[in-house]
């Protein structure tokens, strides 16, 4: 098991009627960090002792489903209105009034909600990895800020022989049996396949050369040959290929811990979170649809990352529903995990984004 940096002190706090694990450091401005799939507060372990060190109170959540935090037994209690008034509880617990919301992964669209829904309380976002989508949450080309249900534009996307592997994580009990029966191994295999470290698929110099992907159905296909799209019956796994030696950015020690929580969690929580909450957030994310988002942003992506297979209708309307979006960064040769990944690059780019909206505290 990976010893946390020594600045770096663990609690639990109760907040909106759950239980929240938190890991904490450093006095100040109060930045809030939330994780991903599959993830933990650990994944922040590079940030929390920098944002420390520049003045910042550095706090990182375990999600509700994630964890030592609370894990509802119904889908409700995954609803984005709860998860982000759960975010407001940990704020009070806290005893501030205001905090820099920070996300990646499945917290971006965390991230950006909060600062969406409540921008009195969210006072800047950072979003890494996924484009604002509105009530859609995943900002999918077609449906860039929700105009279709998120299963309904997935079903596009995939086609109808195919199926998209976030409706892949929503059936019930089959993605936790292809986990949990490997959990060591299936978790290598996804951080490593969606990674800059893994191998770019090779080059068949006699294809004929694909068009980009500047029209909807273009981008559908190009979906549909990435990977992101599976054959019914198949594995989440299969499609990810598994590393001979870990990668600088996730040593053994750290992969210990990942695999440690979620032997001991399991999966069911992390999956209702997002991928079987996604239609429920659609309905009640509905109230804000059309409205801005009004605090200062920065969105980081990379160029190996997934979402920025269907990204670039998002990243071409995000000032439109993101009037004070500072800058958008893709980071080159990095795949999906940044904050590890790219760990002192994003580290920069976060401290000059929090000095430039000058959070206080």
């Amino acid at each position: 098991m990976s010893t946390i940096h020594p600045s770096i002190t663990s609690r639990v706090v109760a907040a909106h009627g759950n239980r929240v694990h938190l890991l904490e450091a450093g006095n100040g401005p109060l930045v809030l960090l939330v994780h991903g799939f599959p993830e933990v507060s650990y994944s922040w372990r590079y940030q929390l002792p920098v944002l420390a060190a520049a003045g910042y109170r550095a706090v990182a959540v375990d999600q509700l489903g994630y964890g030592r935090s609370s894990k509802p037994a119904l889908l409700e209690g995954y609803r984005m209105t709860e998860i982000v008034a759960t975010l407001e509880g940990v704020i009070e617990a806290l005893g501030e009034k205001t905090a820099v919301i920070v996300g990646h992964d499945w917290g971006a669209p965390v991230a950006w909600s909060a600062a969406w829904m409540r921008p009195e309380i969210f006072t800047a976002v950072v979003a890494v990895g996924v484009p604002f989508g509105g009530r859609g949450q995943m900002a999918f080309p077609g449906s860039v800020l929700g105009e279709m249900k998120p299963r309904d534009i997935e079903r596009k996307i995939a086609g109808p022989d195919l199926m998209f592997y976030q409706e892949y994580f929503r059936q019930p009990g089959v993605p936790e049996r292809e986990m949990e029966q490997d959990v060591r191994g299936w978790l290598t295999d996804v951080y490593y396949s969606f990674s800059g470290s893994a191998p770019l698929p090779p080059v068949d110099p006699d294809a004929p050369v694909k068009p980009a992907a500047t029209d909807l159905e273009s981008t559908f296909e190009n979906l549909r040959n990435s990977g992101l799209c599976m054959v019914p019956g198949t594995n989440f796994r299969d499609r990810c290929v598994s590393p001979d030696v870990l990668p600088e950015w996730l040593p053994q020690e750290d992969l210990d811990y990942y695999v440690a929580e979620f032997e001991r969690t399991g999966f069911t929580g992390s999956l209702n979170n997002y991928y079987r909450s996604l239609d429920l957030n659609w309905e009640v994310l509905g109230p804000w649809e059309g409205k801005p988002v009004e605090v200062p942003a920065l969105f980081v992506t990379a160029d190996r990352d997934g979402p920025m297979l269907w990204a670039a209708e998002a990243l071409e309307r995000m000032k439109e529903s993101v009037p004070l979006l500072r800058k958008t960064v893709i980071f080159d040769n990095c795949g999906h995990w940044i904050p590890q990944e790219r760990r002192d690059d994003f580290n920069e780019l976060l401290l000059e984004f929090l000095a430039d909206v000058k959070p206080v505290g």
